[in-house]
């Protein structure tokens, strides 16, 4: 799978998540001013960029070389995870993660986060319910996410059986949508 590919399947999955939590009128916490409002809309890279709860996720970006796709036309959908998710990965994960030689695992990883494609968080609300209380999600690094309502919230389960919800939502960019969540995700 091209990276292209891997990039949508991250920001679509972000979106998703993202979208959810703004429908449902959940409170985001501490990480609630994730999105900068500007009248000129920014890419998904320049969005995340922007914002001071991204900064690990855009090191991350930068590290797999994925600027480049993020910044392509898209659209995308990304579940962004913010910086308190990335603190709850076991000590030394990320540092690891942002080594040249991991660069390929961190894309993955990465990637797992995109879905082609724009949804925005009524469009998942309306496929959970829809299709029993669980929408699949394909992401562009190929595996799946699964999208469900749990307290109102949308939540993301990943290959791993791990959780992750949705805290912010449908922060509009020019390539696509973002939604922020708690967790990192990760792939099988």
């Amino acid at each position: 799978m091209n990276i292209k590919k891997l990039f949508t399947a991250v920001v679509v999955a972000l979106f998703i998540s993202s979208s959810v939590l703004a429908i449902n009128n959940t409170d985001p916490g501490k990480d609630k001013k994730v999105v900068k409002t500007n009248k000129t809309e920014e890419t998904i890279v320049g969005v995340a960029a922007s914002n001071k709860n991204f900064t690990t996720l855009v090191a991350a970006v930068k590290a797999a070389n994925l600027v480049e796709v993020l910044n392509s036309d898209g659209p995308f959908t990304v579940f962004a995870p913010v910086n308190t998710a990335f603190d709850k990965l076991p000590e030394g994960t990320v540092s690891t993660l942002l080594k040249p030689e991991n660069k390929k695992l961190l894309t993955s990883i990465l990637t797992y986060h995109v879905v082609a494609g724009k949804f925005k968080a009524k469009d998942v609300v309306k496929a959970i319910n829809a299709n029993k209380g669980k929408f699949v999600i394909k992401t562009v690094q190929g595996g799946k996410l699964t999208a469900s309502i749990s307290n109102g919230k949308v939540i993301l389960t990943d290959e791993k059986g791990n959780n992750s919800t949705v805290i912010i939502t449908d922060v509009k960019a020019s390539n696509g949508v973002v939604h922020a969540i708690d967790s990192v995700v990760m792939p099988k």
